[in-house]
């Protein structure tokens, strides 16, 4: 017994760590394009207008209220010889990465057509996230029983998430001209391939690094109490508000890009540095920014309270967010520095909310005496879809609420809409979701007397 305790309490070896933040990686190769593209795609490429595509991706997220914690539910009740939670990256991969390509497929109907096959396709491949990402997610809670340990895992899971979103904002918009050339759907469907192709393998890879250390009891509790004992979880509660706030922020700028490239600063594609146009550019600074964040955030986090760390680097964006609207057009230097220094921000606190997300589900344990991870950081899925779907339709509806056109020279009143959509936007969302987060109660304190006494349970 006390072989397999050195075993289950040893650290985490790199290879582990390196395992499954690579699955964070795949992950992005789909959401890191879609809240940076599909906005625009559907707009300027596949011609939806902007109202009927913001209110397609509202309307998708009633799925989500039913799916993720259906999902969470089915993971914690899963059993197999691979563990509860690390089956899904195997068996699901291949659909995820298929209906990520039929969302970009484009194919040529009429514009009731075009509406229908979008919400169903991203209805679709929002399922598939949810089955393959809630599990990963949840895997992070049985990955260690020490709450250091999994910052540590989580500090690897955002650096190669910003890896990841890296990659597609410095290398889509070349790939879809190298592509598609002049043909922007079929530049977007065949680097949506590669991206596909890449997340499978990747996925693979972090279902054979990783394992389950942290091994329960079958659950065998009713879903009504399970989701009685959650509702009882203050601290989650207010997780799931401030990510939800933090993540519409984040996705209504990036979802702006594009267009505030495109329209404002008038960036025609013309490469400035290597392969690399303005936008790219632009996306690849800030995402450094993050991954540089994810990569300071555990040294933070052994000096400050998580959640104190969240509501100032909350405060922060905001302020250089509201800074960057009133930068003159012809700075783009300065729209760049912001814009890095804001996500930087970004890159510590989505790391600290999922670890704390880890954290809230080993106080449910504590609390109620069952572990349900997979309902737990299935709040976490949701807050990121349920955010994404708000921060890319309100830009959807601001461009049809100034009159925006389609590849057309803008009014002034539509180019004071897009960069009130890039800025000012986001600035409301994360003051709140800072905000909220001042009602956080799971401190350092609290959380290390919770992992000594299941410790002492699990034994």
């Amino acid at each position: 017994m006390a072989g397999v305790n050195q075993t289950v309490h040893a650290p985490l070896t790199v290879k582990e760590k390196i395992g499954y933040g690579l699955g964070d990686m795949a992950s992005n190769f789909y959401m890191g394009f879609f809240g940076l593209f599909l906005l625009y795609y559907y707009t300027d490429v596949f011609g939806i207008s902007p109202a009927a595509a913001a209110t397609m991706l509202l309307v998708t997220k009633v799925v989500d209220a039913i799916s993720d914690p259906a999902m969470g539910l089915l993971a914690d009740r899963t059993e197999s010889r691979w563990g509860k939670y690390r089956p899904y990256l195997l068996f699901v991969a291949i659909p995820y990465a298929v209906l990520g390509y039929l969302l970009f497929l484009g194919p040529d109907l009429s514009a009731n057509g075009k509406l229908i096959y979008a919400y169903l396709t991203y209805t679709l491949v929002m399922l598939a996230y949810t089955a393959i990402n809630v599990p990963y997610s949840a895997l992070l809670a049985v990955i260690h029983p020490s709450a250091e340990e999994r910052t540590k895992a989580t500090q690897y899971r955002f650096v190669f998430a910003s890896l990841g979103t890296l990659c597609i904002g410095a290398f889509a918009t070349p790939l879809v001209s190298f592509f598609g050339g002049d043909d922007e759907v079929l530049g977007f469907r065949l680097t949506v391939v590669l991206f596909a192709v890449l997340s499978v393998l990747i996925f693979w890879v972090t279902f054979a690094t990783t394992r389950e250390r942290v091994q329960q009891p079958k659950n065998d509790s009713s879903v009504r109490q399970d989701l009685k004992n959650l509702m009882k979880n203050v601290s989650w509660i207010v997780l799931v508000i401030s990510g939800i706030l933090i993540i519409v922020g984040l996705i209504a700028r990036f979802s702006s890009i594009v267009f505030y490239m495109k329209y404002y600063l008038l960036d025609d594609g013309a490469k400035i540095f290597l392969i690399f146009d303005r936008t790219a550019v632009f996306t690849s600074c800030g995402l450094i920014g993050q991954l540089i964040g994810a990569l300071i955030t555990p040294a933070l986090a052994r000096r400050f309270e998580k959640h104190h760390l969240v509501v100032g680097m909350n405060l922060l964006h905001a302020a250089l967010l509201v800074i960057c609207y009133f930068i003159p057009q012809g700075e783009f230097f300065w729209v760049v520095l912001a814009h890095s220094l804001g996500i930087f921000t970004f890159g510590v606190i989505i790391t600290l909310l999922f670890s704390m997300y880890t954290d809230c589900a080993e106080y449910g344990e504590w609390q109620n005496g069952k572990n349900s991870a997979g309902l737990v950081v299935s709040a976490s899925m949701f807050s990121l879809k349920f955010g994404t779907a708000i921060g890319g339709a309100l830009p959807g509806f601001m461009l049809a609420w100034y009159g925006f056109v389609a590849n057309e020279v803008q009014t002034e009143l539509a180019l004071g809409g897009i960069r009130t959509m890039f800025n000012l936007l986001p600035a409301v969302f994360f003051l709140l979701g800072g905000f909220i987060m001042i009602f956080y109660r799971l401190d350092r304190a609290t959380v290390a007397s919770v992992e000594q006494d299941l410790r002492t349970r699990r034994v």
